[in-house]
């Protein structure tokens, strides 16, 4: 309350400083700043710079000018204190009625922010209370910072901690100085394609900042807006707060109504407002209706139910009528009017082809993904996930309770390009992977090829695509955050199989960001590799085995017993599925099935025989109910030894080969195996190695 009542404030305080000024003419508007207010490597500043362009934004009842000095530092002790600048003694001559202060990159130089940060609060002050003095009535806003990227020569030496702690001040002198915030970080930051040299925007990007300031100066944020993942069909979250939100011009009242209750709600000084709800069981369909000044938008056939997250590379996306027997499961989806999805589709493919130059633009532009809900029937079922299909399927039918599905997924895309920005930035092992990825030893020589041949005729060095890093959680996972979900089902990793070590570093890399960016510790279950013939893909198996005792809340659902020797889409996606819905079913709804298959505890050698003992394993047996294979023992010379294994009162006995010094066990350690060991149920045993425990028996 004490929030909407200041709000409402500080709008009427800019709206009787406009009226009074406006009887007096012209409103004056001073751009304060370094070279990026100044234009730098613009080749027409005096027109393209995001002064120049907010003058035509703001129209002819304001002059807008600019005072920006290149090299510029806030600190009065910087290396080039703007204080002392020709521009800034005409700023405070010029005694203007709006004040926008964009400083303080600058003093990200190890010259001047290690040896002048204390000073940073009181020097802004003082520029803020000598524009004051000039003009008492004078409306300033100060800036968060516009992006320096990675490809910055300081990066890693300072100036990416600096710049944080710097963007942490911002807010306080703003609060302190009783002057309005505007943030130009948050729109370019996604936007690197628009910083040649990582630190000054071009003219598209001097034009966010224009549209970014002008926004701000006269709360016009386009009127009532939804997020996009707001529309018909929708399923919202059950058991935790409602959340409707969206954007709208500052200080507006936005009412929204959901089952007969109603919330009234002003939009922030950012035009961002959120109508939050109790939480509320299974049910529906129900009617959102959101309106203000005159725009009223009602969403129908709402459900209530449990939202899950699928997302990965091609596997997740293969198409439901792609998978054995999907056909038939097509004509069957009409019936699941209780599951509903929201296909995320790419504006184009990652297929051997030059992409035009629109989908550049639109790339560039973040515009990659674009959809809405829809009722699972046939026509929407066919092309959508069919691991994601099967599993909420299962999770519908087992819970009974409505499911939505949200898929964000692109093939060929390793898992760099699903982690935000600042966790790559701030994480010492891969922050290197951001710069010129297209060269970079850290991607895939297939996944670079490919990117490549589809951005054969962009023109801008630093053109996006689905395979840069952060792109895809930039353009498309972003987007749902906000959204309240159950969990997460993930299939990815073929991009990666190159380099296990990197993955193993990650894959947690990877949940930890999503985590934190939902703000809950979401359940994050995966799909395994299957098999086929490609060498690293054994070891990479292994990894995602142990993974998930490395990573809290997750589990792991095994493909390899449904791969294909050539083909790296294998079309068995139901089963693949089950295994998933059966992880969820007994972790998250806790319920009481079998959800993992056997995992090897510990192998001991006693006298000429190894035992190996099991978890997850009631029984152990053969899935063919043939001969046990798939085991191989490592001797102290390195040498392989291919071994018959038997099952013996529930635990694997394997004889040491005369004079042999066995220091390793593996198990289906073939690229492509038909290792057949599972439990009471089926599940398989994972490909694993286990290294030899001498006996602690007599």
């Amino acid at each position: 309350m004490k929030k909407n009542l200041f709000l409402v404030v500080f709008l009427i305080s800019i709206l009787l400083h406009f009226e009074s000024f406006a009887q007096k003419g012209i409103l004056k508007v001073a751009c304060i700043g370094d070279s990026v207010t100044a234009g730098y490597l613009l080749s027409d500043a005096a027109n393209e710079s995001y002064p120049a362009q907010l003058q035509i934004l703001m129209g002819e009842q304001y002059e807008v000018k600019n005072f920006g000095h290149s090299g510029a530092t806030l600190l009065k002790k910087g290396s080039t204190p703007y204080f002392n600048t020709k521009e800034f003694t005409d700023a405070i001559a010029y005694r203007p009625d709006i004040a926008i202060i964009h400083l303080g990159l600058n003093d990200t130089d190890p010259r001047n922010w290690p040896n002048y940060k204390e000073d940073f609060d009181a020097d802004y002050s003082w520029i803020i209370d000598t524009l004051k003095k000039q003009n008492p009535a004078v409306k300033i806003y100060i800036c968060q910072l516009t992006p320096i990227f990675n490809e910055h020569p300081r990066f890693k030496s300072g100036t990416r901690d600096w710049f944080w702690q710097i963007q942490s001040h911002i807010p306080n002198i703003a609060k302190a100085n009783q002057v309005g915030l505007i943030d130009l970080h948050e729109k370019l930051y996604s936007r690197p394609d628009l910083f040649p040299d990582a630190l000054h925007p071009t003219k598209e990007g001097a034009t966010i900042l224009a549209k970014t300031v002008y926004e701000n100066i006269t709360q016009n944020y386009g009127g009532l807006k939804l997020a996009a993942v707001f529309t018909d069909n929708m399923v919202l979250q059950r058991n935790q707060p409602i959340q409707v939100y969206g954007t709208a011009n500052g200080g507006n009242a936005i009412e929204v109504t959901f089952k007969q209750q109603k919330k009234t709600i002003i939009a922030n000084a950012y035009g961002k407002w959120k109508a939050i709800f109790p939480a509320m069981t299974e049910g529906g369909p129900y009617e959102i209706t959101i309106q203000s000044k005159g725009t009223k938008i009602v969403l129908k056939n709402i459900l209530v139910g449990d939202v899950w997250f699928c997302s990965g590379q091609s596997n997740m996306a293969f198409q439901l009528q792609n998978s054995e027997n999907g056909s038939e499961e097509v004509k069957k989806a009409i019936a699941n009017t209780t599951i509903r999805l929201f296909n995320a589709k790419a504006i184009r493919d990652t297929d051997e082809t030059a992409w035009d130059s629109l989908t550049l633009v639109k790339t560039n532009q973040l515009q990659f993904f674009s959809g809405s809900w829809e009722v699972c029937d046939s026509i929407n079922a066919k092309d959508f996930s069919a691991i994601a299909y099967y599993f909420g399927k299962n999770i519908a039918l087992e819970e009974n309770v409505p499911v939505g599905l949200i898929q964000v997924a692109v093939g060929g895309s390793p898992i760099e390009s699903w982690i935000d920005r600042y966790t790559l930035e701030h994480d010492d092992k891969v922050v290197d992977v951001l710069t010129n990825w297209r060269k970079s030893d850290f991607i895939m020589p297939w996944v670079r090829e490919r990117a490549d041949l589809n951005l054969k005729n962009a023109t801008n060095a630093k053109q996006r695509h689905p395979y840069d890093p952060s792109y895809n959680f930039e353009s498309g996972v972003k987007a749902f955050t906000q959204f309240p979900i159950k969990g997460v089902i993930w299939y990815q990793g073929e991009s990666n199989t190159h380099n296990v070590e990197l993955y193993e570093h990650l894959m947690p890399t990877l949940v930890q960001s999503w985590r934190k960016a939902w703000g809950a510790n979401l359940p994050f279950y995966y799909v395994q590799l299957s098999s086929i013939e490609r060498p690293t893909w054994p070891a990479f198996r292994d990894l995602q085995n142990r993974l998930q005792n490395k990573i809290p809340n997750s589990g792991m659902a095994s493909s390899m017993d449904y791969g294909d020797p050539i083909n790296v889409h294998p079309i068995k996606k139901k089963e693949v599925a089950d295994r998933l819905a059966l992880l969820a079913l007994r972790y998250t709804y806790e319920k009481a099935v079998i959800a993992d298959g056997p995992s090897a505890l510990k192998a001991i050698q006693k006298e000429e025989n190894i035992q190996i003992s099991f978890a997850f394993a009631k029984q152990l047996t053969t899935s063919d109910k043939k001969e046990l294979i798939g085991f191989e023992l490592v001797n102290d010379k390195g040498i392989h030894i291919q071994s018959k294994a038997t099952i013996i009162k529930n635990k694997v006995l394997i004889s040491i080969p005369k004079g042999e010094k066995i220091r390793t066990i593996l198990y289906a350690w073939k690229p492509f195996t038909k290792a057949n060991l599972v439990n009471e149920v089926g599940l398989p045993c994972s490909t694993f190695k286990l290294e030899l425990n001498p006996s602690t028996e007599n």
